[in-house]
């Protein structure tokens, strides 16, 4: 786990990835806040490539949660059977459409409590709604983040936790909002697991990671 960056040095790597790319958006597909909280769920051990090959059709005919429970369990399992553990996956779908009814009028709750009460919702998927759909600075930690920010010390951490917490507190506020987008992308495509990409790195001379490949 490599140390916590100073101030100066987030500043810099922060301001290279806004350089590079200053609205970075989440690559699943969505029309709404709650084809964006079903997307998320649905997105845990899966890709989001397969996760929205499968949600293309199936948000075309049921886009809220009165049109997900009209469907049905039996229908919207087959619809995401393609997606890895898609049985419970749908059971949590069908059943988070019905409490979104029931006890906020269709309606997408905009708070993380309330957001972490519906089935298939974890901190990571309340996060990932409250930032994109709601502009909330949240920050939704993933496998990637979670990697690159112990190799590179942006956001280093034991658990999951400890490094939301890292980036809440060592991001400058004017990158809060984008900064999970930003490391998200930086390790899914140049700082991989098994070979990162040091040789195209914008940020390789603020990395103290020592096994820097070419």
């Amino acid at each position: 786990m490599a140390k916590q960056l100073d101030y100066a040095q987030m500043r810099a790597i922060f301001t290279r990835f806004q350089a590079l790319e200053p609205e970075p958006k989440g690559e699943l597909y969505h029309t709404n806040a709650f084809t964006l909280v079903v997307a998320v769920a649905l997105s845990a051990q899966a890709t989001d490539a397969g996760v929205n090959k499968a949600t293309r059709p199936l948000f075309a005919i049921a886009d809220t949660p009165q049109k997900m429970l009209d469907l049905g369990l039996e229908q919207v399992t087959e619809a995401i059977r393609t997606i890895g553990l898609y049985r419970n996956k749908a059971k949590n779908v069908v059943k988070l459409s019905q409490i979104l009814v029931e006890e906020y009028g269709g309606e997408v709750p905009s708070s993380r409590a309330a957001l972490q009460s519906l089935p298939g919702v974890g901190r990571k998927t309340a996060n990932v709604v409250l930032n994109m759909w709601f502009g909330q600075p949240a920050q939704a930690v993933d496998t990637h983040i979670f990697r690159i920010g112990n190799r590179t010390g942006i956001c280093p951490g034991k658990d999951v936790d400890t490094v939301e917490r890292a980036i809440e507190d060592n991001v400058p506020a004017e990158f809060q909002h984008h900064a999970h987008h930003w490391l998200i992308l930086h390790g899914r495509y140049i700082c991989v697991a098994r070979k990162p990409k040091c040789g195209i790195c914008p940020i390789r001379d603020l990395c103290p990671y020592e096994e820097k490949t070419e």
